[in-house]
């Protein structure tokens, strides 16, 4: 504990940069050895030079991939799937430049399935260190020691939200000293006393160790704030501002980009604005429904036809308008599971519903009844994964009783979405349910990853085998 105590006094993160980047270099030439050794079984072909000259490359390109953007950032309180979704796309960028450059210049000495094995050894080191890295960092706070003291400065909910992000755990190397507020806002819940008013925060600095200090300020404090900096940077505290964005939107995250040199805050950002995003879903969607189509229609379809002729009178398939992306209705396709009738676009399927043939409702539960939708993916109409379609007048209805509805309507609709594998699915009886399936739908949107998607589909599939007690 001495050595962890004498390591402590040293600021490592000034030079943090420098060492990851060394770091990973070594991990990328390790992988190189171990790709060459897997496949051919020495390390002869690596002195030629169209493999040197590649390796150059792999060692360049990576630098310039860590470097872009601060990829080399320490984050305190960066979960693991934020590092993974990180590293994943740069490795999927560096082995599109790579194999460019190799393709470009025709070198035919360098074996394919070698660089295949270089990405492998190399993601999973990448990941194995950063786990272990944190693993480390997380033992290293566990027992006091890399911490770092602050303040908050407004004692509102606002400051409170902070305080509970930094403090809920010790690992993330954060330790709260107090707030501190001329007066304590009636309405929030403040868990931690008010150390003083804003006179008394000079003082409390040079008497104790103060790290960072964050403003929870409404900004028409403006004289207290350039008081503030003021006393921050005479005495080397490190200010950092909490802007209430609550107070505008509801949304979780901003994004900021400047126009030249004026900051532009949006209130709602949206990966799949990005045109490498949206092909990335565009092709991800392509390849999952032709598979289904090729894979499971074939045998299935014939099986689902004959037992719905049987039980009743109808169309194989349900046609119905709903809402797609940008608020353009569309045609959702299903298995019809219920009897023909006229309430079909305006009711809801209740539990118990009538309309419901017997096969109609295990179509249902097991959500088979949704699989022609894989057609309407194909065809560019829904994705995947994204929020469910609803029919037009209900999209027209709950406008009217939601605010922030028609938001979930930037993004394409899913055949299963982020609420459903939440439990927010079927029959909305409440606005409280509909509400909370928005909510999670926007979520979504301002969230997107491919990986998120997998994820959602994967809990969709053990659902569907667990059952589901909205699915009917």
């Amino acid at each position: 504990m001495k050595i962890l105590n004498e390591l402590s006094q040293f600021h490592f993160s000034r030079y943090f940069k420098l060492l990851f980047v060394i770091w990973d270099v070594i991990l990328l030439n390790l992988a190189i050895v171990l790709s060459a050794l897997l496949r051919f079984g020495n390390l002869e072909k690596l002195f030629l030079k169209e493999v040197q000259t590649v390796s150059l490359l792999a060692n360049l390109i990576w630098i310039g991939l860590l470097l872009y953007r601060d990829s080399y950032r320490i984050i305190r309180i960066e979960p693991i799937e934020s590092i993974l979704r990180r590293t994943i796309k740069k490795i999927i960028f560096h082995a599109a430049l790579t194999a460019v450059f190799v393709v470009f210049l025709k070198y035919s000495d360098i074996s394919r399935l070698r660089l295949v094995y270089f990405y492998i050894f190399f993601f999973t080191l990448l990941m194995v260190s950063r786990y272990l890295s944190m693993k480390l960092l997380k033992y290293i706070r566990s027992q006091g020691y890399n911490f770092r003291n602050f303040i908050i400065i407004g004692a509102n909910d606002t400051g409170e939200r902070m305080r509970k992000i930094l403090a809920k755990d010790l690992t993330y190397g954060y330790r709260f000293l107090g707030f501190f507020d001329e007066r304590t806002d009636n309405f929030a819940f403040i868990s931690s006393p008010v150390l003083g008013g804003f006179g008394a925060i000079e003082d409390f600095i040079v008497n104790k160790e103060v790290d960072e200090m964050y403003v929870a300020l409404h900004i028409d404090n403006i004289t207290i704030i350039n008081k503030l900096i003021e006393i921050c940077e005479h005495h080397m505290v490190r200010i950092k501002f909490i802007p209430d964005f609550q107070l505008y939107t509801k949304s979780n995250k901003v994004e900021m980009s400047f126009y030249e040199n004026t900051p532009v805050l949006m209130f709602r950002p949206e990966p799949l604005e990005f045109t490498v995003n949206r092909l990335l879903k565009k092709v991800f969607d392509i390849c999952f429904s032709l598979a289904v189509i090729l894979l499971v229609f074939p045998w299935l379809f014939p099986i689902v036809m004959l037992l719905i002729k049987l039980e009743s009178q109808g169309p194989i398939f349900f046609q119905q308008e709903r809402s797609g992306r940008d608020n353009r209705s569309f045609k959702c396709l299903k298995f019809r599971s219920m009897r023909v009738n006229n309430l079909s676009d305006k009711k809801q399927a209740r539990k118990g519903d009538s309309r419901v043939t017997r096969f109609g409702s295990f179509i249902r539960k097991t959500s088979i009844d949704e699989l022609p939708q894989f057609f309407n993916v194909f065809w560019g109409d829904m994705s995947v994964v994204g929020p469910r379609p609803h029919m037009v007048n209900h999209t027209k209805q709950y406008t009217e009783l939601i605010n922030n509805y028609l938001v979930r309507q930037y993004a394409k609709p899913g055949i299963t979405g982020w609420a459903q594998v939440n439990g927010y699915r079927g029959e909305t009886r409440e606005l409280i349910d509909m509400e909370n399936r928005v909510e999670y739908d926007i979520w979504y949107i301002e969230n997107w990853s491919l990986l998120l998607d997998i994820k959602i589909i994967i809990k969709t599939i053990i659902n569907v085998f667990k059952g589901e007690e909205n699915a009917y």
